[in-house]
């Protein structure tokens, strides 16, 4: 079959989807990427992906520059003629399942996660919810990453219930992402992998950092992620700038290779109002690490609390505070047993070949149907 991903960039199909893209093309599918470029889609084409490029801004809605974006990704599906479309991300699910339904090409979608837009009841909210029960009508099979999301939507009556399905998020490479023998650092070490927008709990984060520091806890606070001050939730340079000028963190930039960050660090922390599956979690415990995140969809099915790490209170800087300071002051052998515990739960629920084994299985049905 020829299969187009679509995806809001070509950096996440890269690192987030390429064994999948492997498998496709082993079982002689034809591979279409389409996305932004950036410098992966070299890498794109390398791998044997017939790459289309298209405009698209993930940093917030535009009504004309979507409805745009419909129109671009109408024309690429008419030239390409995709046998079946799989969508990731709210953009292309959206917008991309309309494209497809006005040529008749079926489409499986992804629901990676909602962000905030559901936790408000605003026009915006509102507008969205619209959008996904016109497009998610159209879509034959939906994929969820955590049951609240599922939920979420058949409350809501935004998809049939007959198209839904779960997936454990994207999941993990657990070849890729190894445990790495237990080393404590001389000062405990926090680190927390995000791009720096208020969503994703960043200012309780500092929050958190500069009421232990007032304690005295003596400890190391690191920020590993992309700046976006464009975004419409993104943080201000100077704001940043005052965090790594006042000590309060030390921001590492960015990198293509998380990996030797996450083994330096003794906890990987995540304060996020909601997600799909967060991958820094999988990624830090499928390394053996222990990890924070906050009471909230996608995060809670990550760390059981206690188990694997602590769950932390939403938008609760003092309670954040109270669980790295409980983790700072654990024993070894605790710290040692939660990193244990988030290898096994990885190696158990999130396989990233669950991941691939279901969408292998949901496109032979639909070559057997069709």
């Amino acid at each position: 079959m020829r299969i187009a991903i679509v995806l809001n960039t070509s950096w996440n199909i890269y690192n987030f989807r390429m064994n999948f893209v492997r498998a496709l093309q082993a079982q002689g599918h034809e591979v279409h990427t389409i996305a932004p470029e950036d410098d992966y889609t070299p890498l794109l084409r390398q791998a044997g992906c017939v790459h289309h490029k298209v405009k698209m801004d993930s940093r917030g809605a535009n009504p004309i520059k979507d409805s745009l974006l419909v129109a671009e990704l109408y024309m690429i599906y008419r030239k390409v003629r995709p046998d079946i479309i799989l969508h990731y991300t709210i953009k292309p699910n959206v917008y991309g399942t309309l494209a497809a339904s006005l040529l008749r090409i079926p489409v499986i979608n992804n629901v990676c996660g909602l962000g905030t837009v559901f936790l408000k009841d605003n026009l915006v909210s509102a507008v969205a919810i619209f959008l996904y029960r016109i497009s998610f009508r159209f879509a034959n099979k939906v994929f969820f990453q955590n049951p609240d999301d599922l939920k979420l939507f058949l409350d809501k009556k935004l998809v049939p219930a007959k198209a839904v399905d779960i997936l454990p998020g994207s999941g993990i490479d657990l070849k890729h992402f190894q445990p790495v023998p237990f080393k404590r650092n001389e000062k405990f070490t926090f680190l927390l992998i995000s791009r720096l927008i208020t969503d994703k709990g960043v200012i309780e984060f500092i929050d958190a950092v500069r009421k232990l520091k007032s304690k005295g806890v003596n400890a190391r606070f690191q920020v590993l992620g992309a700046k976006d001050p464009e975004h419409k939730r993104g943080i201000k340079l100077d704001v940043i700038q005052e965090w790594i000028d006042s000590g309060t963190i030390e921001y590492l930039g960015t990198t293509n290779d998380v990996r030797s960050f996450i083994n330096d660090a003794d906890c990987v922390v995540l304060p996020s109002y909601r997600e799909g599956t967060p991958r820094t979690l999988l990624e830090a415990a499928s390394s053996s690490k222990p990890i924070i995140a906050t009471d909230v969809p996608g995060c809670n099915h990550v760390v059981q609390n206690d188990y694997n790490g602590f769950l932390c209170k939403l938008k609760d800087a003092d309670d954040l505070a109270e669980k790295m300071k409980q983790m700072a002051n654990l024993g070894d052998d605790k710290l040692q047993v939660f990193g244990q515990n988030g290898r096994i739960k990885m190696e158990a629920e999130y396989d990233e070949s669950v991941v691939i084994n279901k969408y292998l299985a949901a496109l032979s049905a639909f070559r057997q149907a069709s």
